[in-house]
């Protein structure tokens, strides 16, 4: 028996949970720092986001890029004319 009481078992087994909550904290650590997944991870969402289920895109998704792109072409008109 040790000075505080456990045994050999008993410390061992501490020890091996101890690893197992460490290697969690790295695996946690390492899926927040891995940039390159998470940004394909978003990439993949935002396509999901924007596609119909066959792959094609969502009538709304198009007719706010039209807008977008009709918005700017019209601000630089007006830029330019001023």
């Amino acid at each position: 028996m040790s000075s505080n009481g456990s045994t050999p078992e008993q410390l061992e087994a501490d020890i091996a949970r101890q690893r197992e909550a460490l290697a969690e904290t790295v695996d946690a650590l390492h899926d927040r720092l891995d940039v390159k997944s998470r940004a394909r991870g978003k990439v993949d969402e935002l396509k999901a986001r924007a596609t119909t289920s066959d792959g094609s895109p969502r009538p709304d998704v198009l007719a706010g890029a039209a807008l977008a792109a009709v918005l700017v072409v019209a601000l630089v008109v007006w830029r330019r004319r001023r």
